[in-house]
């Protein structure tokens, strides 16, 4: 019980951080409502949960959610000075590239499965949770860097061959294009 104390305590003291810019909406939602603000956000993470399951077009609001607050942190973190947080968000699209292609194979199957979208989102949260070790950290470190370390040299092989054959073709193409 102490374990979901503390996490009540840790997300209430985040809805009341004056420097993130969700708090006024909540504050405002708060007073009129006379709901703690607490209540308001897991009441709506909930409504998210339940239209996840059973809305339409869940794909196109998990892909959102995906893409846009990364992507707004990712612009931050080139325009602030410090190198952690490009490294943490360079990290994240690693890891959403690398889930994007694997899910292009199994979408087909995975889209029937009522709940498919709901867990989409929980990874994306996951993988950008606001942790020291959050999901994109771990899945890079232990699945996507030990197969790069491994393979890296191989696909840099294979991309100056084919870079080489590209110059080799456009070469061929112009010389013989000039000689018309």
């Amino acid at each position: 019980m102490s374990r979901i104390a503390a996490i009540k305590e840790s997300l209430d003291k985040a809805l009341r951080d004056d420097n993130k810019v969700w708090t006024k909406y909540f504050a405002k939602i708060e007073k009129q409502t006379g709901v703690d603000r607490v209540y308001v956000f897991l009441g709506t993470i909930g409504l998210l949960a339940i239209y996840l399951v059973f809305g339409i077009g869940q794909q196109l609001v998990c892909n959102i959610f995906g893409f846009l607050y990364p992507a707004y942190c990712s612009m931050k973190a080139l325009e602030s000075p410090k190198k952690d947080d490009d490294t943490k968000w360079l990290t994240y699209w690693v890891v959403f590239a690398v889930f994007t292609i694997f899910e292009f194979f199994s979408d087909y199957i995975l889209c029937w499965f009522p709940v498919y979208w709901l867990f989409k989102c929980l990874f994306y949260m996951w993988l950008m949770a606001p942790i020291e070790n959050n999901g994109s950290l771990v899945v890079y470190r232990r699945l996507i860097r030990p197969n790069f370390l491994k393979y890296h040299h191989k696909v840099d092989a294979f991309i100056s061959s084919a870079q080489d054959a590209a110059v080799k073709a456009a070469t061929s193409a112009l010389l013989t294009e000039k000689q018309d």
